[in-house]
């Protein structure tokens, strides 16, 4: 394990940032001070930090519309992203993209997107452009397991193979396509075997599990920064949340829920492991979570004190020259 001390910590924070701010705006939903159509990212938090812990700035993401988890592990700010959610001219996006939207280039962040599987060949373009460039750089596409059935999944592999593109294609398997199980429209019990059809290589984590996805994508991320090409990352993970806040959620059971967080939770596995390794200390893990929540708190305060955009906003952005 080759992470030291600061970087364990900030692994950490990243996680539970994800998680309280996912579970702050469940409560801001429900309680009717935030509105909006949200897909909540709890769950799967060591996902997107084990993969985007081996990036930089100059190094692209796409998400789709479970995106939250992504642009904080891509190293978003806070502030920005509540007040994005806000609608407050504040925003990361200046209130225009809202939740599904959400995007912030100067991060690498390309944008949450709402369309499935819409991310997927935008990640090979920034491919392509980094190749082109000669940069080092290496995008990566985050997207969920139905978005394996669309054809732009199938397009993009072919030709990121082709080209030996240096793209990292990072399927999130949380076992539900909205409220169809997978294997009610995939014949294969393993999305990585697709990669297979484009002589992809591809690897299958524990997405639950920081230490597993932090071990296999950075072995995808460096056979791509070196010219390797890219690879298929399939995260088995789960999602605490329905598919968005309100979800109904007649598809699954409690019981099923209830057991996965008691059991496979991916910070509590990640608090266990660096603890009993001597990594870490639990005071000092205690302590971040009460300086997280508090950070989430400020950025709510901050973002409902921000201004509304200006009706002067409405077109600005819109046209190249204004």
């Amino acid at each position: 394990m080759n992470l030291s001390k600061e970087e364990l910590l900030s692994v950490y924070r990243k996680m539970r940032t994800i998680r309280i701010f996912e579970d702050k705006l469940a409560e801001l939903v429900m309680s009717g001070r935030l509105a909006g159509f949200l897909h909540l990212y709890a769950g799967q938090e060591a996902v997107a930090v084990g993969v985007c812990s081996h990036l930089e700035d100059g190094d692209f993401v796409t998400s789709n519309h479970r995106g939250h988890g992504h642009c904080i592990a891509k190293g978003v700010d806070l502030n920005a992203m509540m007040a994005e959610l806000f609608g407050k001219s504040t925003g990361v996006c200046k209130g225009k993209g809202g939740s599904m939207h959400i995007a912030d280039l100067d991060k690498g962040m390309l944008g949450a997107n709402g369309i499935v599987g819409a991310g997927i060949p935008l990640a090979t373009g920034a491919g392509l452009s980094a190749q082109v460039k000669e940069n080092g750089g290496v995008a990566v596409a985050f997207f969920g397991d139905g978005a394996t059935n669309q054809g732009q999944f199938h397009e993009a592999l072919n030709i990121a193979s082709i080209w030996k593109l240096p793209v990292v294609y990072v399927v999130e398997n949380n076992l539900y396509g909205e409220a169809t199980p997978y294997e009610f429209v995939t014949p294969v019990t393993d999305l990585a075997d697709r990669a297979g059809s484009y002589a992809m290589p591809c690897a299958i984590a524990d997405g639950m599990d920081f230490f597993d996805v932090y071990e296999k994508a950075g072995a995808a991320v460096e056979r791509a920064r070196s010219g390797g090409g890219p690879s298929l990352l399939e995260c088995k993970t789960y999602r605490y949340y329905g598919h968005y806040v309100g979800d109904p959620l007649t598809y699954r059971t409690q019981e099923e829920t209830d057991e996965v967080k008691s059991t496979r939770d991916p910070l509590d596995k990640f608090e266990k492991r660096a603890v009993e390794e001597g990594w870490l200390d639990a005071d000092v893990l205690r302590t971040l979570d009460g300086e997280v929540a508090e950070c989430v708190a400020a950025a709510v305060g901050w973002a409902e004190e921000s201004p509304l955009p200006s009706d002067d906003d409405i077109t600005a952005d819109v046209y190249v020259n204004g």
